[in-house]
């Protein structure tokens, strides 16, 4: 995804007041229309001390006990000289945590500038905590891509493959399974720190399409316990035709990875032929899967084993 897309994603401080039920002290409504595009907060330590040059003002401004040590040590024109600095125009807002309540100075200049500030009961790791998640999640990077997501064995899976190889019918018999449902078609993915999240678009939320059939409401059909909200992407499935993949390394696993939002995750390409049990053949490979977070790698054990038995007979011809 480009800079301009990311950039493009904002918050508004009205989202972040109406979300955690912030009391609002200063600004009126146009104030609560600044943007945060920052999943960051300051905590102005440097800007109470007097340092400019440093100083990043673009993210929620955090003030707690600490801080309100040190303005306590302050005058009010020194206060009001640090508040003048910090209440600038790309600052989205200040909260004041703890229930401590924002001093006269700050109240005064937020008030000139209809600048919004906003007072809690929370403390403050705690405050940090859930403002960081929540943009966090509001601004994370994202893409989609075109497959059907679901939750295999604890694993995310993401299935992919050509239009009508099969990835719907594949997911509903999986779903059949006991295996659960994310999006079909449409896999929406945001990147959170280290972790790749998928959903499925409001609209084909808990929808599955079969040829043939039509549309499938998975909750109407098999109950609430096979949809998942979301889930994090941990193995990618390529479904292709034989022809395409028969002379792959068949000693490989996985084959092949993908680059999503700057993170890499393993690929399985998995040829198609008549016969084959895909759910099962998908199911296994999962399993694998799991069995190599652990440690366990059967390809490379088997490689060791022909090596060994190769070894012994080489001995035994006397080469």
């Amino acid at each position: 995804m480009g800079s301009n897309q990311e950039l493009s994603k904002r918050v508004y401080v009205s989202e972040l007041k109406e979300y955690f039920h912030l009391k609002q002290i200063t600004g009126g409504e146009e104030s609560l229309k600044r943007w945060i595009i920052a999943p960051d907060i300051n905590r102005p330590g440097l800007e109470l001390a007097g340092y400019k040059d440093t100083t990043d003002l673009k993210r929620v401004v955090i003030i707690g006990n600490k801080e309100c040590n040190v303005l306590n040590t302050m005058d009010y024109q020194t206060q009001r000289a640090r508040f003048e600095f910090i209440t600038d125009s790309y600052t989205p807002c200040i909260i004041m945590t703890g229930g401590n309540k924002a001093p006269a100075a700050l109240i005064e200049i937020a008030n000139l500038r209809d600048f919004p500030v906003f007072e809690t009961d929370w403390v403050t790791y705690m405050t940090i905590q859930n403002v960081v998640g929540y943009l966090s999640r509001k601004l994370a990077p994202d893409t989609s891509m075109h497959g059907v997501m679901l939750n295999i064995y604890g694993k995310g899976v993401l299935i992919t493959g050509q239009s009508g190889i099969g990835k719907s019918e594949l997911a509903l018999e999986l779903i059949r399974r006991g295996h659960t449902f994310i999006s079909d078609d449409r896999v929406e993915i945001s990147r959170i720190q280290n972790d790749l999240v998928c959903r499925a678009p409001e609209i084909l939320k808990g929808m599955l399409e079969i040829r043939g059939v039509g549309i499938i409401d998975i909750n109407a059909m098999f109950g609430a316990s096979t949809l998942l909200e979301n889930c994090n992407l941990d193995l990618v499935i390529r479904l292709e035709d034989y022809g395409e993949t028969h002379e792959n390394n068949r000693l490989s696993y996985p084959q092949d990875s993908i680059d999503i939002l700057g993170l890499s995750r393993p690929v399985l390409n998995i040829p198609i032929t008549p016969g084959r049990l895909l759910s099962v053949i998908i199911e296994a490979a999962v399993s694998n899967f799991r069995l190599m977070e652990k440690g366990i790698n059967s390809t490379e054990d088997f490689k060791e084993r022909v090596f060994r038995v190769i070894s012994e007979k080489n001995k035994g011809a006397g080469v």
